[in-house]
């Protein structure tokens, strides 16, 4: 590939970057201990220490004596090599842009080519008050380390010279500083929740990390000693969308179309970070828990680093190359089964028809994938299905008609948030997927706490126009058949099968086995039943907590429905109950709700269904002759609401929001129109957080 460096290693010694001339950073103790190496090599270091302003945590120049040159960088062929990452990306100059930096090496050679590549051609960005137009860095404090702080201002100085703007998050630990088995995974998330709040905050649809070649080569090896198939042995996303985990609420719904993480340097290796900084001048930090061998990809990195030859470092990118073509295939496959197969009802549930899927010839990979995309889709939740639980899951989808799985004799199935049985009226030829409300799902309702109709407004996005351009260079380069190489393996056989057929060595083999297996060896599963995945009957109807709704606001149910209550003039009427409160409850939708409007259908005295009212003030003598006509509409609601209700099946109701009263008595069930009085305004939308598909990426 154009543009990537002479080698992949992130650990290659001190000694050779002071050699090839570019930017070192040693501790002060650790040079002393090597001051006898390095004086062997005729070296001269600028090192600028705590007494010239500069703590010892910090970067040191290294550059060579007199007598010697620097071997020059050719930065016009980085930028060469990243404007076209960023073209295939889909992203142009005039995209508004922002960069995850943390002030080490690789971010800061990321902003040196971000802003050379905003600045530079006939498409170049502007530029105001000395700062590049459209171009925000955004550094997070952990605050997990009592420098950090300051490592962030200086960071951000640094970044601010190279005409950037930033911006400083600092992270919340609502719960004290994480434990320290996940501290790193804590961080992480903390990080990327801010980068998101930040763009949003900027109205910004892209953000660029600084991932490269060797972290990819660590994430391999990391996810072969976890046991991780093909699709995860590929790595990183090149570009993928990152869904927000709160929603913003606009007059037309959910309007979550995500941020487009985009990694243009996955096809550099660290070398080539330090080449970068190194013809820039310009100096780094790096966070010292880096070099703390409890971390496992610090463990990694460090093994990497001891087998640094070229040999080494191109098979196991071309290893990783052809993982990622699998998994394009893959995706290719999956995706095209969803468009072909798979309908999505307004009600949230989806049907998949078996006879267009044809199960029996889709490759077990490519159908395990599918799956579980719908399945991500329907519960808005990604849970991963493996082992036992995958296989009883393929075995029920493959069995045509779908009436019952040969092996487990079962009807349906509870899995991974969802519940799928055949689709009513279907004779086995559909496959209905809805919630499945006993499992374990997301918080029940985000309210909004902003006045509905004074929702902010929206802004322009080119998020559409930038995926839609992404894609279709993709869809150009999907791999055929002939050139997956690992499709339906194991990562055992992966090994194996590359060895096999000359993409990696015998001695790259071993050395592959030897790291993942002393990386195995801190591995511990966690030994945890996941309820969601026992196979059962029938679903349960027990509904989740209940969260309050007040007119003229709006929530999120569940991560998929929208409701919404205009705020109304509420006449009080026999059959409207509400409490001082006037807020409402919302939940799922229970069997007891059908059958009361089973009951309001057929019962002659409607007394007996509403409670009388036995206020005497001059109010409610006023409206008291409304009653019959209240009663009257609400009648006619439930009977024309039981005729929606026969077009859904039973088990997708389930997980329908309704609204009650503070007694539990049914106000409004708004996906099938139900209301009990045309005071009651309340609408209700499917709007899946989470898209069907799971979003643009691309394994390029």
């Amino acid at each position: 590939m154009a543009g990537a460096g002479l080698g992949f290693s992130s650990s290659f010694s001190a000694q050779s970057r002071a050699t090839a001339g570019i930017m070192v950073r040693i501790p002060v103790p650790l040079l002393k201990r090597r001051k006898l190496k390095f004086a062997g090599l005729n070296e001269v270091f600028r090192i600028r220490v705590a007494g010239c302003g500069v703590s010892s945590t910090r970067l040191y120049n290294c550059g060579s004596c007199a007598a010697e040159e620097r071997v020059p960088v050719d930065m016009e062929r980085y930028k060469e090599a990243f404007g076209r990452r960023m073209a295939v990306a889909g992203l142009k100059p005039h995209h508004s842009i922002a960069v995850g930096v943390s002030g080490g090496p690789d971010s800061m050679a990321l902003c040196l080519l971000t802003a050379a590549w905003k600045t530079d051609g006939p498409y170049a960005a502007s530029q105001s008050d000395g700062y590049v137009d459209g171009l925000l860095a955004i550094i997070v404090d952990h605050r997990l380390r009592a420098e950090s702080k300051e490592e962030a201002h200086i960071v951000s100085r640094r970044v601010s010279k190279m005409g950037i703007r930033c911006e400083i998050a600092e992270c919340n630990w609502s719960d004290g500083r994480p434990k320290q088995g996940h501290l790193q995974e804590a961080a992480r998330d903390m990080r990327y929740q801010n980068f998101q709040k930040v763009c949003i905050q900027h109205q910004i649809d892209v953000l660029l990390i600084a991932h490269h070649a060797d972290d990819q080569a660590e994430l391999l090896i990391l996810r072969l000693s976890r046991g991780s198939g093909v699709l995860g042995l590929a790595g990183m996303a090149f570009a993928s969308q990152l869904f927000s985990t709160s929603t913003v609420l606009h007059n037309d719904g959910s309007n979550n179309k995500g941020l487009l993480l985009v990694r243009p340097l996955l096809h550099f290796s660290k070398e080539d970070m330090y080449k970068i900084c190194q013809a820039s001048n310009q100096d780094w930090v790096e966070d010292p828990t880096n070099r703390n061998p409890a971390y496992a990809r610090n463990r990694i990195r460090m093994s990497l680093g001891n087998l640094s030859s070229y040999t080494f470092q191109s098979e196991i990118q071309e290893l990783i190359s052809s993982c990622r073509k699998t998994r394009a295939y893959v995706d290719h496959i999956s995706n095209e089964l969803i468009d072909q197969a798979v309908t999505i009802m307004d009600q949230g549930y989806a049907v998949i028809d078996l006879m267009v899927l044809s199960p029996s010839k889709v490759p077990d990979m490519c159908l395990s994938k599918f799956i579980a995309l719908v399945l991500q889709f329907v519960s808005q939740k990604h849970r991963t299905v493996r082992g036992a639980t995958s296989k009883r899951l393929l075995d029920y989808v493959r069995t045509f008609p779908c009436k019952a799985s040969l092996s487990t004799l079962q009807t349906s199935f509870t899995v991974a948030g969802c519940y799928l049985c055949p689709s009513p009226g279907s004779r086995g030829t559909k496959l209905l997927v809805c919630c499945s409300v006993n499992c374990p799902l997301p918080s029940t309702i985000e309210v909004n706490n902003s006045d509905f109709d004074r929702e902010q407004k929206q802004y322009p996005s080119m998020l559409d126009e930038i995926i839609a351009e992404g894609k279709s260079y993709v869809d150009q380069f999907v791999p055929d058949v002939l050139d997956v190489k690992f499709l339906n393996m194991t990562c055992q056989s992966v090994l194996a099968e590359a060895k096999r057929i000359g993409i990696i060595s015998e001695s790259t083999h071993n050395n592959i086995t030897l790291l993942e297996r002393n990386e195995t060896k801190y591995f511990k599963p966690e030994n945890k039943v996941h309820l969601e995945q026992e196979i059962i009957e029938n679903p349960s109807t027990s509904a989740s907590e209940s969260e309050l709704l007040h007119p003229g606001k709006a929530c999120y149910f569940m991560d998929r429905f929208m409701v919404t209550w205009n705020e109304r003039p509420l006449r009080y009427c026999s059959s409207l109950v509400i409490d001082h409160r006037k807020a409402a409850e919302v939940r799922h939708m229970a069997e007891s709700d059908w059958l009361y409007l089973a009951k309001l259908a057929r019962c002659k005295n409607l007394h007996d269904l509403v409670p009388q009212i036995t206020d005497a003030d001059s109010e409610v003598e006023q409206i008291a002759g409304k009653r019959k006509q209240s009663l009257e509409y609400m009648q006619l609601s439930a009977i024309k609401s039981l005729q929606s209700l026969k077009s859904i099946p039973v088990a997708a109701r389930r997980s329908l929001p309704v609204l009650v009263n503070h007694e539990g008595i049914l106000l409004t069930i708004p996906s099938i129109g139900f209301q009990c009085c045309p005071c009651l305004i309340v609408s209700c939308t499917f709007r899946p957080r989470l898209p069907l598909g799971g979003g643009h990426s691309s394994f390029l």
